[in-house]
């Protein structure tokens, strides 16, 4: 495992690192601790030492297990979580800074730990970014002993952007994969001349970029890749990232002939993250601890080819940019 520094917090974290949003099982079933107990600890037994939850993952369950986890364990685990989604509505109204101190004092009853390492916004309404109080809650929380450091989860370039204006934000977590590449042209730089972190979740495109889905792949009911595709429950760009379904499958066929020697897509598509020296580390979910073991393989890859990445460039260019570069 390669570690790499987290921006200002001076974290040095596993260039793969786990994020928990599936650790208690699949998509649309009940959580289980004994699941998410086996993909914890096998993660530190491979040496990644940050883990990424939130506070609505299992309602609740997931920071249960992460803290667990930590309390259990003699090797230094970072943890980060989020709060605000569970506002209901999720609206630029409803971001209180008393609701988010509450937010926040809920998560550290729920790992039982007296200090976060990193908390983090979860993908608040755009109009957030501009309002200095919410920002100012964090020193606060952070004079009294409750966090070490704030970071924000974005769906949108222009929401990272404008949170590396606050000198408190030490991390900016966002999508970035084959099928998102925007984040690259400015926000990388930005962040890398601010001393920010970037933490890139959904690598995989929720799974299309696995190369294991077909057009005869079912979902179930209750799995986000089935019911929110159009954005009915939360942001479109979360499921597949944004990607019409069909045409991320014809993309992927596209992406296998270029890696048509190695046996799988899903860790090229993590070593492809990884080629970028801003990105701190990747947090890909896993559901069952041979996921995690599949992703873990990304770190024994060699770097890829200049020919190799101007080829994966090419098919974003041609079948995803026109129709999701300038959503997000």
């Amino acid at each position: 495992m390669q570690y790499r520094k987290l921006g200002k917090t001076g974290f040095n974290v596993s260039e793969i690192s786990l994020g928990t949003w599936q650790v208690g099982g699949k998509w649309g079933d009940p959580f289980s601790h004994d699941t998410a107990d086996a993909i914890l600890n096998s993660a530190v037994d491979s040496g990644i030492n940050f883990i990424d939850t939130a506070d609505v993952y299992g309602d609740g369950e997931s920071e249960k297990a992460v803290g667990r986890l930590v309390r259990s364990r003699s090797e230094r685990v970072y943890v980060a979580t989020k709060c605000g989604r569970q506002l209901q509505p999720h609206t630029n109204e409803a971001y209180q800074p008393a609701a988010l101190r509450r937010f926040v004092e809920n998560s550290l009853r729920n790992m039982q730990l007296d200090t976060l390492d990193l908390i983090q916004l979860h993908c608040p309404p755009t109009e957030v970014f501009y309002r200095p109080e919410i920002f100012e809650l964090f020193d606060r929380l952070q004079e009294e002993g409750k966090i070490r450091h704030l970071g924000v989860s974005v769906e949108k370039v222009e929401e990272g952007l404008k949170a590396l204006t606050f000198p408190n934000v030490t991390t900016i977590q966002l999508i970035f994969n084959m099928f998102r590449q925007r984040p690259a042209e400015l926000l990388f730089q930005e962040a890398k001349r601010h001393d920010v972190g970037l933490i890139v979740r959904v690598p995989l495109a929720s799974g299309l970029l696995t190369g294991k889905f077909s057009p005869h792949t079912t979902f179930s009911p209750d799995d986000h890749r089935q019911f929110n595709r159009d954005g009915a429950a939360f942001d479109k760009g979360e499921t597949f990232s944004g990607v019409d379904y069909e045409t991320g499958l014809a993309a992927v066929e596209e992406l296998k002939k270029i890696f048509a020697d190695q046996p799988s897509l899903a860790p090229l598509a993590l070593r492809w993250v990884l080629m970028f020296d801003e990105v701190s580390c990747v947090i890909p979910g896993a559901s069952r601890p041979d996921q995690l073991q599949s992703n873990l393989q990304a770190a024994e890859l060699p770097a890829l080819t200049p020919e190799q990445m101007q080829a994966v460039k090419t098919v974003y260019e041609q079948r995803i940019k026109p129709l999701v570069h300038y959503s997000w």
